[in-house]
């Protein structure tokens, strides 16, 4: 067996003066360059005659030899040395041919300093090495520990940079975090079941007009309701809807004892109400005074003092006590316990908040199951008394009997269907009665959120996509009824 790891008699018996197939090469740390003789090719293009190639690794001093050596076989007990090549007296240097052979080309790792490698941990990451700093930088890895570490954190983050999720928050998040924070240390003074939604819409419709830009809060907002059996719009600015809640959230300011935001107190946002000037109870009146007496036209300045304000109800509704809960709240045409106030300020702030966002192209999700839920539960115990008023109104069918109050009456069963939904018997014929499956003449189903639209006036009583079954009569009575519960 000669050094380059063939038989070497076997070559020159069988396939000498033949063209060579290089075999395979070894590695280039086992390879001496210097010494091996580099054969001349052909030059690109053409093919050379066979006698003119010489044979790899014959020195050409022995290539003449070759032919009267063809029937001498070596002794058995001589083994066979290996060739040497003749060292020249003065080799000097050699001009290297273009194909040949050097450490560029072989398969090894490039030989770097650690620093250089340490350099390269980020592209290499990013996949944006060659070949060679590839292999030198993944040999160094497994054999320098913090280079490894530092390494694995860089692939972790590129990960995070070509994620198809979504980047928004989940809208769930915030609640998450409190709960967690809660669980460790519970608060002294909780905010009231009751109170946790209006809680949850606020900080939500507050992260919304953070991330908003400056020119953003003068976008054209087109608010809508159904009044007078037919839907009403009319345009504002982001700016003029966070007043709009404001001046209504004034309502629970008064029932709380804290300064109403349209008294004069300038905590409008530069606007302010003439001290001792008679501030209205309708919600739209409110806002018509406030918008009024808004000008210039408000900006951003105006969500400082809007969020200060749901703080502070939040905050005082938490510390009154159990009894505030039943405080009513007046809306100058009816009035509302301050728990179901709450409930429709985070109804409100929901529905403006989708107004707000599709105004300004930003995502924005349905409250929680729970929260809606709630929602959708106080709609459902307004509407008898919705009934009743349109009745009076010549606006819905006359009652088809008597009820006593407390008692089972003729009712339709509402069903609210996916987020937040559930099952409702609404009662026809009096206020006082009591809604009862075994009275239900008709049943009637939405979607969760299509019913908030419903009530909100985003959606006609004709437009609503309903699942009707039963009493006709008594089923668009309910829907108008629902209707008419949006305002401005």
């Amino acid at each position: 067996m000669s050094g380059d790891g063939r038989e070497g008699g076997r070559r020159d018996d069988e396939v000498r003066g033949a063209r060579r197939i290089p075999g395979p090469r070894g590695a280039v740390d086992d390879l001496d360059l210097e010494t091996v003789a580099r054969p001349v090719l052909p030059p690109p293009g053409g093919s050379a005659p066979d006698e003119a190639v010489p044979e790899q690794g014959v020195p050409e001093e022995e290539a003449g030899l070759a032919d009267e050596a063809e029937d001498v076989v070596p002794e058995p007990d001589e083994p066979d040395e290996p060739d040497q090549p003749e060292e020249p007296d003065d080799p000097g240097p050699a001009p290297e041919p273009p194909h040949a052979v050097t450490p560029a080309d072989a398969s090894a790792p490039a030989v770097l300093s650690h620093q250089v490698l340490k350099a390269l941990l980020g592209a290499w990451a990013l996949s944006a090495c060659s070949a060679e700093e590839t292999a030198a930088v993944e040999d160094h890895l497994t054999a320098c520990a913090p280079c490894a570490d530092e390494a694995l954190r860089l692939r972790d983050a590129v990960g995070l940079l070509h994620t198809d999720g979504s980047l928004d928050l989940d809208p769930a998040l915030r609640s998450r975090v409190l709960d967690g924070c809660l669980g460790r240390r519970p608060a002294r003074v909780p905010i009231p079941e009751w109170a946790t939604a209006y809680d949850a819409e606020t900080a939500r419709l507050d992260a919304l007009l953070r991330d908003i830009g400056d020119s953003d809060w003068h976008a054209p907002v087109r608010l809508q309701w159904f009044e007078d059996e037919r839907a009403v719009t009319r345009r504002t600015t982001v700016a003029g809807v966070i007043g709009h809640l404001m001046a209504v959230d004034g309502l629970l300011s008064a029932a709380l004892g804290l300064d109403d935001p349209l008294a004069g107190t300038g905590a409008g946002g530069g606007t302010e109400v003439k001290a001792g000037a008679e501030v209205p109870l309708s919600p739209t009146r409110r806002t018509e005074t406030y918008w009024a007496a808004t000008y210039p036209p408000a900006t951003r300045a105006v969500r400082e003092p809007w969020r200060a304000l749901t703080h502070e109800l939040i905050r005082t509704a938490s510390l009154a006590g159990r009894n505030v809960a039943e405080r009513s709240v007046s809306y100058g045409e009816f009035a509302l316990p301050l728990q179901d106030a709450l409930l429709d300020r985070a109804f409100e702030c929901w529905v403006h908040g989708t107004d707000i966002a599709e105004a300004v192209d930003y995502p924005y999700k349905p409250p929680s199951a729970a929260h809606l839920h709630r929602m959708i539960d106080l709609a459902a115990r307004m509407l008898p008394a919705a009934l009743a008023g349109r009745r009076g109104a010549g606006l819905a069918g006359p009652p088809k009997e008597l009820v006593g109050a407390g008692e089972p009456g003729r009712s339709v069963h509402l069903e609210v269907e996916g987020h937040g939904g559930g099952d409702w018997y609404i009662a026809l014929d009096s206020p006082a009665a009591v809604g009862s499956p075994d009275r239900a003449v008709a049943q009637v189903a939405l979607d969760g959120v299509e019913f908030c639209q419903l009530v909100a006036g985003h959606i006609s009583p004709v437009e609503a996509a309903a699942g009707q079954e039963g009493d006709r009569e008594a089923i668009r009575d309910v829907l108008f009824a629902s209707a008419s519960l949006s305002r401005l």
